[in-house]
């Protein structure tokens, strides 16, 4: 029953009652869009929102195939009580509150607004977290929970760019399908792999085979994050 836009109510856009334009802003930006438009013009045909598509299914993968089997992984693996690895499973979602507001920030202060980049060095050093994660021997707790609250920390920064930058690539219209096709992709082909693919992949392999996926996709993540942060700077640079 919400409205959908300012002027769906007889107000101005918020461009116009900012007097605050984006680039190459026109009038041509506030014309609704059909569906067919705006699959067929604006998504579909759009390399740069597949390749983030791609890149959000592996740090999904990442995100969900740590947390979803942590309390299994510490306590199998590294003796955790169940009370102990609560704790961490609790800590690895809240570190991501923080790490989120920071990589953000970095964003727009150092790297200029480039997603990819920033994607790119948080990603680097989560993988250098799961590493520590998986090679820390057992009966080392402290390193253990500030691998994993490293991880969490990291991991959510990327996951809120790569929506971000989805917003950023399609036009005003068109922007909110554009984050829920990322979004589809992560969740259908990271979250739910990650829960299935991992959890055979263990059963088989092991741990070590699990988390040789992990950093798989962590490496998988940032190279399409690489060639997307390449794409944004040919077509800054046209």
């Amino acid at each position: 029953m919400m409205r959908d836009t300012p002027q769906s109510c007889g107000l101005p856009s918020v461009e116009e009652w900012q007097n605050d334009y984006p680039q190459h802003y026109d009038d041509t930006h506030e014309r609704e869009l059909s569906t067919k438009e705006i699959f067929l013009k604006h998504i579909l045909p759009n390399r740069m929102l597949w390749v983030i598509a791609l890149a959000n299914v592996f740090v999904y993968f990442l995100r969900y195939g740590v947390l979803d089997w942590a309390p299994a992984y510490l306590k199998e693996a590294k003796g955790f009580t169940v009370d102990k690895s609560s704790w961490a499973y609790f800590l690895y979602e809240w570190a991501g509150i923080p790490g989120t507001l920071l990589c953000g920030w970095m964003s727009g202060r150092f790297f200029r607004g480039s997603r990819g980049m920033t994607g790119v060095i948080f990603m680097l050093l989560v993988t250098g977290a799961v590493a520590v994660y998986w090679l820390n021997p057992p009966g080392r707790p402290a390193i253990d929970m500030a691998a994993l609250v490293a991880i969490g920390f990291l991991i959510y920064g990327p996951v809120m760019l790569i929506g971000l930058h989805a917003l950023e690539l399609a036009p005003k219209k068109a922007a909110g399908t554009a984050a829920g096709f990322t979004g589809l992709f992560g969740y259908l082909g990271g979250s739910v792999a990650a829960s299935v693919v991992l959890g055979h992949t263990v059963d088989r392999f092991g741990w070590d085979g699990g988390f040789l996926l992990l950093v798989g996709s962590a490496m998988a993540a940032i190279v399409l994050l690489a060639i997307n942060t390449l794409g944004d700077r040919r077509s800054t640079a046209t």
